[in-house]
C-alpha cells in the first residue's frame, strides 16, 4: 500500500527541507508547490548566502506531468530569487523522468539529505 501523501518542512543549516511522501500527481501536486511557496514568502531560506532549498523525493514511488511541473516551477523560482534547489532522489521513476525529458540537465541532484548538505555548504 501506497502512502497518503505528505509533505514535512524544517531548516538544517543554511538549508531549508521539504520531504515529500507517497505518490505525486495532480490531485497532490498543489500542495508541494504551495509548500515552496510558503518558503520562499515567508523567508525561511537564507538571505545573504544563496538561498538553499533540498526537496527529498526519496519516500515518492511515482510523479506525474503535474507533479513534474511542481518541480520545474520550483527551479525557476529559487533560480529566479538567486537561490538553488538541490533534489534527492534514489534511482527509479522520478531519476528516468527527468532523464527522458532531459531535465536531469537543469536540476542539481543528489543521492542522500547529507549528500545534498555537503553540496549546499
Amino acid at each position: 500500500m501506497i502512502p497518503a501523501f505528505d509533505v514535512q518542512t524544517w531548516k538544517n543549516g543554511p538549508c531549508v527541507v521539504i520531504r515529500a511522501t507517497g505518490e505525486l500527481d495532480m490531485t497532490v501536486a498543489p500542495r508541494l508547490g504551495a509548500e515552496v511557496d510558503r518558503v520562499l514568502e515567508t523567508g525561511q531560506l537564507e538571505t545573504g548566502h544563496r538561498p538553499c532549498l533540498v526537496m527529498d523525493l526519496t519516500q515518492v514511488p511515482f510523479c506525474d506531468s503535474v507533479g513534474l511541473g511542481t518541480l520545474v516551477g520550483a527551479l525557476t523560482k529559487l533560480r529566479n530569487s538567486q537561490g538553488r534547489l538541490i533534489l534527492v532522489l534514489t534511482p527509479g521513476m522520478i531519476t528516468r523522468l527527468l532523464a527522458i525529458t532531459s531535465l536531469d540537465r537543469h536540476f542539481e541532484t543528489c543521492g542522500t539529505l547529507h549528500e545534498a548538505f555537503d553540496a549546499a555548504a
